[in-house]
This record gives C-alpha cells, sequence and structure tokens, in this order.
C-alpha cells in the first residue's frame, strides 16, 4: 500500500500543493519552520483522521481563511482509494472514501495503517500516564475495530459516572443503583480493553527489545511493562472499594483510565536516567516495533513517517536504523531532514526507488535532484 499523490489547500501553511509521490521513499528537506512536518501530518490527516501536533481541527486551516482540504489518492491491495478530508471553521469535520461520505470516523480507522515517528514522541517519556495510553489506544485501533468500539463506549459510561458523582455532591444525595448502572457499562467495555492491551504489550515486548539490540548494539537492557489496576483486583471489587474515594473527589479513581506503561532502562525509569540519546533510541524501537505489530497482524506494511529523527542520533545508530528501515518489509516511507547532505548519504545505504522534495519559505515544494 502507498499514497500516489497528496493534494493540500489552505492546509497550515500551505496555499495550494499538489505531489506526486514515490511507492518507496520519499524525503522533504528544508530550513526549520518551513513546513516539512506539516506534509507528514497532512499524511497523518488521512489516515487516522486527525493531526499528530494539533487536536483543534480549525487551527489547521491556513491564517485567514476559511476552510482547508486534505486530499490522497491511495494504492491499497492493487484497488485506487481516494480519501478526502475537509475542514471548514465552525463546522463539522467531512471525511470522505471514494466520494462517499463517513458517518463514523471511526470506520476509516485501520484502512490505512500508519507509523510516525517523531520529536513530538519524547512526551511518551516525560509526559503524563494518558499519554501512554493514548499510544496504546492509537496503536490497537488500528487493527482492531471492537477496542476501538469498546473503547468509545467506555469513556461514554465514564463522563456519565462522573457526572452523576458531580450531581451527588452537589445535590447531597445518593443513590447507588444509579450509580451501578453506569458501573456494569464500565466492566463490560473496560475488561476486553484491559485484555487487549495486556496481550499487546506481551506480545510487543519481544519485538521491541529486539529492535532496541539492533540500534544500540545490544549495549543497554530496557523492558516495557503494563502496568493496570486490574492485575490486581477484579473490575466490580475495584470500583466497590474505591466507591467513597470517588464520592469525594468526584470522579471515577478505578478502571482501565488509569492504565500505564512503564518505560525501564535496567532497573530504574527511563525518565529519570536515560540520557537524550538513550531515549530517543528507545522511542525509536518502541515505534518500529508499533509498525511490525500492525503489519502482521494487518498483513498490510504501514506507511512510516519518520520526522527529523536523524538529530542528535551518532552515526552507527543512525546506520543501524537505516539497515532497518531499508529491509524488503517496510513500504512507503516518508523522511523529512534540514540537511539534504545528510539525507543523500543515508538514501546510499537504502537501494531502492525515491524523491527528494525541497520545501522554501513561501510553501513551494518542488522535487529536487537526489
Amino acid at each position: 500500500m502507498h499514497l500516489k499523490s497528496l493534494s493540500l489547500v489552505n492546509f497550515k501553511n500551505y496555499e495550494q500543493v499538489d505531489i506526486a509521490l514515490s511507492e518507496k521513499i520519499n524525503c522533504f528537506v528544508g530550513e526549520n519552520g518551513v513546513g516539512k512536518t506539516n506534509i507528514l501530518d497532512a499524511v497523518h490527516y488521512l489516515s487516522l483522521c486527525k493531526s499528530n501536533l494539533n487536536p483543534v481541527d480549525s487551527q489547521n486551516v491556513r491564517h485567514d481563511e476559511d476552510f482547508c482540504v486534505v486530499q490522497g489518492i491511495f494504492d491499497r491491495l492493487g484497488k485506487e482509494e481516494n480519501i478526502y478530508c475537509g475542514i471548514r471553521k465552525q463546522k463539522k469535520k467531512q471525511f470522505k472514501r471514494n466520494q462517499k461520505e463517513y458517518q463514523k470516523l471511526s470506520e476509516h480507522i485501520g484502512l490505512i495503517p500508519l507509523v510516525m515517528i517523531s520529536p513530538a514522541d519524547s512526551i511518551l517519556i516525560n509526559g503524563g500516564s494518558e499519554e501512554r495510553r493514548k499510544f496504546l489506544n492509537g496503536v490497537i485501533a488500528q487493527y482492531s475495530r471492537v477496542y476501538l468500539v469498546n473503547l468509545i463506549q467506555y469513556n461514554r459510561a465514564l463522563n456519565q459516572r462522573n457526572r452523576l458523582l458531580k450531581d451527588f455532591a452537589v445535590s447531597r444525595s445518593f443513590n447507588l443503583e444509579m450509580l451501578e448502572v453506569w458501573d456494569d457499562q464500565l466492566i463490560r467495555y473496560g475488561e476486553p480493553i484491559y485484555e487487549e492491551r495486556r496481550r499487546f504489550v506481551e506480545e510487543l515486548l519481544p519485538v521491541f527489545t529486539t529492535i532496541y539490540e539492533q540500534i544500540s548494539g545490544n549495549r543497554e537492557n530496557v523492558t516495557l511493562t503494563y502496568q493496570a489496576q486490574l492485575q490486581h483486583l477484579s473490575f466490580r471489587e475495584g470500583l466497590k472499594q474505591s466507591l467513597e474515594k470517588d464520592r469525594i473527589l468526584q470522579y471515577t479513581t478505578f478502571g482501565t483510565h488509569k492504565d500505564d506503561l512503564g518505560m525501564a532502562l535496567g532497573e530504574h525509569s527511563l525518565k529519570k536516567i536515560g540520557s537524550q540519546g538513550q531515549q530517543k533510541t528507545f522511542l525509536v524501537a518502541l515505534k518500529l516495533a508499533e509498525f511490525e505489530f500492525i503489519r502482521k497482524l494487518s498483513e498490510i506494511p504501514p506507511i512510516l513517517l519518520l520526522d527529523d529523527i536523524f538529530d542528535k542520533f551518532d552515526a552507527n545508530r543512525v546506520k543501524q536504523i537505516i539497515k532497518l528501515v531499508a529491509e524488503n518489509h517496510f513500504g512507503q516511507i516518508f523522511i523529512t531532514d534540514t540537511n539534504k547532505i545528510r539525507l543523500q548519504g543515508i538514501l546510499k545505504e537504502i537501494p531502492t526507488d525515491h524523491r527528494i522534495f525541497k520545501i522554501d519559505h513561501k510553501g513551494l515544494v518542488q522535487q529536487t535532484d537526489a
């Protein structure tokens, strides 16, 4: 599967751009701030129905314009797929597949699998547990429609339960039967979410550690651990034991919405002792393991977006990353970099078709000599 062409109108800093793409490697070079990452973010939109950088759709519309369009033509299993995303300020986002509008955006997730590696991934290490749950949800939802539906229903039930707890506090009343209606919903949808996350981390771990060893030269011991309250207590018992605490705090303190993903270097937290290089290697290995996991389950190589990832890596780690992505099971790859010479050196290590596009400060995208 690959993206054949990409068209943008009023998307971020681009007034209008049409790009014919290589089915293998596409590189975008230019100084910082010219919009290289925005090209990759447009591809992210077409796959996952949202920006990787800005969750507010209207803020991705070009300044002083009322709308933007992101459109791509994909070759998926030999069939052409025309994917359209239109955003108008103050209106609902419109998403279409082959001119037919989706009623629910969740129907599109998984059609075009994608993995993005960028400097923004550092939030997985330095951010709160919510960021790591987003990672888990984002990966699993690309190959499991059931998981995505369960997640949507769980979050709805959680919001209703929290609202009820607040209402009880305001009215100084309490009705256990009303609360148990939402307890049942949390248990119904939360237990399969827990089981799928547990299975995912268990199966991802050996892939992740192997890739990390290849990139680092087998010099460091790293681990991923799934941390969940349900590992120690049944869902119903956990809700029962946390009831008084929930009433005081006016929100639900037990459930899969409290899960986390532990990241360690040796026996210590990666966040506390990991160097910048070690943390970056950890994240690249994690995302490449995500790629491999999705590829095996969906039998379609995800599109791989590499946004400015080679900066601050030593030459050996760069070489190992290149060696990994040069393997045959990788499909279409998008790369951004500020250094064309470095990029050309990288491409020499990958004997396959590629195109290099130069982006200037006016938002002009031109194919350049390799």
